[in-house]
């Protein structure tokens, strides 16, 4: 996914499949009567045998199992729609494979994982060298992780696996294992499969899997305290604009949509016709979003927080204003599923409220709030 701040101060981002480029993939909503399993088996491509304990989930859902002593693995409750289903196992490189599912029935899919060559590098620990890694980790977790009243409570378990390079301004992580991401403000716990992280200047590019659990709370306070939390995530979101979209109702929703030519502050602004933004996809569960120049869209129901207003560098006396995103098309019109994903996860750049939200604050896929149930 890419970020970018409102016009001078900008953080680019463009969201997608469990990133930020900001990236991630998947429908939710469940078709009456529906039945969806997904079935298979996981092997090692250069041996055959199979693995037992290999994770197979989801991405960006709570969707997830481990595979038996037989290497099979059973996954129910399926929602209807464009799936992305991620293989990972320690020693192997991740392994996915996308799927559009549309019938109630069992779907079966085998799937085979290279093993990796691990090259162990020589192990050289100094006072400076470990103070250079501790300032690209603090940078990293903040640009990774968001700068939200959520990220504060948000933490890497496992900031051990990150390894940085850093030259002339530019900021780039691996990590040898899956990323462990606790967020006590959502409840949630994430393994984050970090396929890419990249930062210069204004620009944030991240790429990967997350796949989510749920934290167990340790009183009724603190569940009650996630379930406000998760509510007011997904409350003017984009996966929320984009869901209402679909559905017809951005304005009940409580959106407001213009389009403009640039990020300027007097660039000139219209009104659009929200159907206009939309046309059929190549199946029922996609349509395909199209526009030209940017989206600027406006969430009435809440307010900018004071961490974005010094995030944006907005001076401490001005008031409140409603959260405003901006939306730009990567490379023309993009693909976006029935669960409010955009199928390409490089298809949509991303500015203003929209940017400064990060994985803090992202919510599973299949998440929908009690006001949007209800109707």
């Amino acid at each position: 996914m890419r970020c970018q701040k409102n016009f001078v101060h900008g953080i680019r981002a463009i969201t997608s499949r469990g990133l930020i480029y900001l990236l991630l993939l998947v429908p939710c909503t469940h078709v009456l009567g529906q039945n969806i399993v997904l079935t298979g088996t996981v092997t090692d491509t250069t041996s055959q045998r199979v693995l037992r304990d290999a994770h197979v989930f989801i991405a960006s859902s709570l969707i997830g199992t481990a595979t038996d002593n037989k290497g099979k693995f059973i996954l129910e409750d399926v929602p209807a729609g464009a799936h992305r289903i991620v293989v990972t196992m320690l020693g192997y490189e991740p392994a996915s494979v996308d799927t559009l599912l549309r019938d109630g029935r069992e779907y079966e899919f085998d799937l085979a994982l290279n093993p990796t060559t691990v090259e162990l590098e020589e192990v050289v620990v100094n006072a400076r060298l470990a103070r250079r890694w501790q300032r690209r980790l603090s940078k990293f977790t903040r640009l990774f992780l968001g700068e939200t009243d959520n990220s504060a409570l948000t933490t890497i378990v496992n900031p051990e696996v990150l390894s940085f390079t850093s030259r002339l301004g530019k900021l780039s992580a691996t990590a040898s294992e899956p990323l462990i991401i606790e967020n006590r403000a959502l409840g949630y716990r994430l393994q984050y499969y970090l396929k890419e992280f990249f930062y210069y200047g204004s620009t944030i590019k991240y790429d990967g899997e997350p796949s989510f659990t749920e934290l167990v709370p340790t009183d009724s306070t603190e569940w009650k305290r996630w379930l406000i939390n998760r509510e007011a995530a997904f409350n003017g979101s984009q996966r929320h604009f984009l869901l209402s979209l679909m559905a017809g109702r951005t304005h009940e929703e409580g959106f407001e949509i213009h389009r403009r030519f640039s990020l300027e502050s007097n660039s000139a602004r219209f009104t659009i016709d929200p159907d206009k933004l939309l046309e059929p996809g190549p199946t029922p569960l996609e349509q395909l979003l199209t526009f030209h120049g940017l989206l600027e869209i406006t969430y009435v129901n809440e307010s900018e927080d004071d961490n974005f207003k010094e995030w944006q560098r907005q001076p401490t006396w001005t008031r409140p204003r409603p959260q405003r995103s901006f939306m730009e098309l990567n490379s023309g019109p993009t693909l976006i599923d029935e669960s409010g994903e955009v199928i390409d996860p490089y298809g949509v750049v991303v500015y203003g409220y929209y940017a400064f939200e990060r994985i803090a604050d992202k919510v599973p896929k299949e998440y929908r709030s009690p006001d949007w149930e209800s109707r």
